[in-house]
C-alpha cells in the first residue's frame, strides 16, 4: 500500500509482501554476478544494473563493486552517477538519484524501517522514498535514512546521519546532521 507521498507500508503475510519477496530474491541473483566483476567491466555492470532496476543507465554511469540491494526496482538513476564500493541501497520505497551525483564508499540509502513497538516490529514494514538532487556528493561511510531529500549542489559530510532534508547548496555533516555552512560555487 502506498500513500501521496511515496510512502508503502507492507504487511506481513500478505500478497503484497509476497510479491516483494520474490523480487527480493530476484535481486538477490543480480547483485552477486554484479559483485564479481571488476571496475574495468563498465558495460557488464551497467547491463546487470539496469537488469536490476528494469531501467537503463546512461553509458557514463560507474558502480565500483560490491553493491547491495533488497530490491533494486524502485532505485531511479540519473546520467554521470558514480557509485562507490560497498554502497547499500535499501529500495522498499522510490530511491531517486539525479544527474552527476557522486556516492562515496560504504555509503547506505535506507528507505526502509520497522515499528518501534516490540509487538509491531514484525507485524510490517514502512518505506518512504530518498530524493538525491542533481550534483550532490554524499561522502564514505554516511548514511541517508527514508523520507529524505537531499538538495542540489549539497555535500554531505563522511560518516554523517541524514535524517532530515538537506537544503541545497549545503554541506552537512554529524550524527544526526546539522547544516555546517553554504556552498557557493
Amino acid at each position: 500500500m502506498s500513500n501521496d507521498d511515496g510512502t508503502k507500508v507492507i504487511h506481513m503475510g500478505t500478497p503484497e509482501a509476497d510479491a516483494f519477496f520474490e523480487n527480493t530474491k530476484r535481486a538477490m541473483a543480480i547483485t552477486p554476478a554484479i559483485n564479481q566483476l571488476t571496475f574495468d567491466d563498465a558495460d557488464e555492470i551497467r547491463a546487470l544494473f539496469s537488469e536490476l532496476t528494469g531501467r537503463k543507465v546512461d553509458d557514463r554511469f560507474r558502480l565500483i563493486p560490491p553493491f547491495y540491494t533488497a530490491y533494486g526496482l524502485e532505485i531511479r538513476v540519473g546520467h554521470r552517477v558514480f557509485i562507490n564500493q560497498n554502497c547499500t541501497l535499501y529500495d522498499l520505497a522510490k530511491i531517486s538519484i539525479g544527474d552527476d551525483v557522486m556516492i562515496g564508499p560504504n555509503v547506505s540509502i535506507i528507505t526502509e524501517c520497522h515499528p518501534v513497538a516490540p509487538s509491531q516490529r514484525r507485524a510490517y514494514v514502512i518505506g518512504k522514498p530518498v530524493v538525491i538532487e542533481r550534483n550532490v556528493w554524499i561522502a564514505a561511510g554516511a548514511t541517508i535514512i527514508g523520507g529524505v531529500t537531499v538538495g542540489e549542489n549539497s555535500v554531505v559530510a563522511a560518516g554523517s546521519v541524514v535524517t532530515k532534508d538537506v537544503p541545497p547548496n549545503t554541506l552537512v555533516g554529524g550524527n544526526p546532521a546539522r547544516v555546517i555552512r553554504s556552498i557557493g560555487n
